[in-house]
């Protein structure tokens, strides 16, 4: 039997009347069928790249962020390493000062680094984590070589403890300075002159303090300073006060740093109360604030 080579397509209205009846060809029916699924497969496919590259772009946007938040991280590295950088970089002239009186060869001599602070230079990612380790690298050598003077100091400093503790470092009275010490005009002649401490001015009966722990050496009058205390603190190193009012220790008594050895007074040689400040270093009278450190 053969096969008929036409289809008889029938489209029936709801109610079971014929409304329209085509009569196709069987090669027309299989390719629109071809065509149909074709269509239906390529638009299937598309979809399913579009869904791809849907997800690709989420991934490729979540990147960019993870990009951003580590640029953040690192710029933020760059600062704090530019921070420490400058508080290091000042070390250094904590350590002069505290050397500089002790003269050259008391601390440790070293090549510095020589590395200073500023505004770090951004590269591009990700060169800035070659950047940023190079960085780590440089603060971590100067650390550890601040870190090994600082060590250095610490054993001075110890060694030295006693000697530092002895020096006459705190104001004996606390009041204007009305005489400083080196040459002045006399206040009686009004010829130049030298004097030899620190004229503080201070009430009568304001306590004098011992500026650092000391022996007492003397204690009695004097024709220029009338009423005077003088302490020895070792290592050649005495402290005159002169024009007190009274004298509140005895000779050879032991006093400590900040101890009342005395009151001000206006005796000997004075246009008014106030208390006649001076340190020998050898038998010698030198400036009394090369010694005040507060």
């Amino acid at each position: 039997m053969r096969k008929p080579h036409r289809f008889n397509l029938l489209i029936v209205h709801g109610d079971g009347t014929r409304v329209l009846r085509l009569n196709l060809p069987r090669w027309i029916l299989y390719g629109g069928l071809t065509v149909l699924a074709l269509a239906i497969s390529t638009l299937g496919a598309i979809y399913g790249d579009y869904i791809s590259l849907k997800r690709q772009f989420s991934h490729v946007a979540a990147l960019q962020q993870q990009v951003v938040e580590q640029q953040t991280l690192i710029d933020s590295f760059h600062r704090r390493i530019a921070e420490v950088r400058n508080e290091v970089s000042t070390w250094r002239g904590l350590h002069a000062k505290i050397w500089e009186p002790f003269g050259p060869e008391a601390g440790p001599a070293r090549k510095g680094s020589g590395i200073g602070g500023g505004v770090p230079v951004r590269a591009t990612f990700p060169g800035d984590r070659v950047a940023l380790s190079q960085e780590l690298d440089l603060l971590s050598a100067t650390v550890n070589e601040e870190g090994q003077s600082l060590r250095a100091l610490e054993r001075f400093m110890v060694k030295a403890g006693r000697v530092l503790a002895a020096l006459p470092s705190r104001w004996p009275v606390r009041g204007a300075v009305n005489s400083e010490y080196g040459r002045r005009l006399s206040p009686w002649t009004g010829a130049p002159e030298f004097h030899s401490g620190l004229d503080i001015s201070s009430e009568r009966g304001t306590p004098v303090k011992a500026p650092a722990p000391g022996t007492v050496v003397f204690t009695g009058t004097q024709a220029e300073y009338g009423h005077t205390v003088i302490l020895d603190h070792g290592n050649d190193i005495r402290s005159l006060y002169g024009h007190l009012q009274k004298s509140q220790v005895t000779q050879g008594q032991r006093v400590e740093r900040g101890q009342v050895i005395a009151l001000s007074g206006n005796t000997g040689k004075t246009t008014g109360p106030h208390v006649h400040y001076e340190i020998l270093v050898k038998g010698q009278v030198v400036n009394p604030r090369g010694y005040l450190w507060d």
